[in-house]
């Protein structure tokens, strides 16, 4: 998809989404009606500071308007992450979606290989975590709790407090992770 429909499509989308009429977004953004219309057909190419005044006006990022967003549907294949490595390579962390300002949510694949793990600083308040163990053992700790879970188990906790994540099996340990965030 070329630029121009990408823009149109995201400035239409997120217009309609805040329930605005043209006229409103006018008057919020200080671009013309007759020039929003333009821009949400595909026949024009606005210029960059047009699209800041646009995603100052509709209070949204500038990449949110140029950026191709709608999607059916999204395959990540493992090949293509880029993994974080936290305790000397021994816990690693991929992160799958990242964080969304729509869904409020980020969901992570955990590989923790034995003796590995990960202390975590509390998230933002209010915040969730939910966790799934495919394979191996996982020890977790929130706040003073020890919950051991097993293939299978799956723990759900507010993530704004201390928590760690151990490996206590033999062998590497596999887990999803999805973090939700409150407005």
């Amino acid at each position: 998809m070329d630029i121009n429909m990408t823009v149109a499509d995201n400035v239409k989308r997120i217009r309609e989404k805040k329930k605005m009429t043209l006229d409103t977004a006018a008057a919020v953004t200080g671009v013309s009606r007759s020039m929003l219309t333009q821009i949400e057909k595909g026949s024009v190419n606005p210029t960059i500071s047009v699209l800041w005044k646009i995603a100052n006006g509709y209070k949204v990022s500038f990449s949110s308007l140029v950026e191709e967003n709608r999607k059916e549907m999204t395959f990540v294949p493992l090949a293509s992450l880029n993994p974080v490595y936290e305790d000397e390579g021994k816990y690693i962390n991929y992160p799958i979606f990242p964080f969304n300002e729509d869904k409020l949510f980020e969901t992570y694949r955990i590989l923790i290989k034995q003796g590995g793990g990960l202390k975590a600083k509390p998230h933002l308040a209010e915040s969730e975590e939910y966790v799934t163990v495919f394979s191996g053992q996982v020890e977790i700790t929130v706040g003073e709790e020890v919950h051991l879970l097993k293939t299978g188990d799956s723990l759900h906790f507010y993530a704004d407090q201390n928590h760690e994540y151990r490996n206590a099996g033999d062998g590497e340990a596999a887990m999803s992770m999805i973090i939700c965030y409150v407005k």
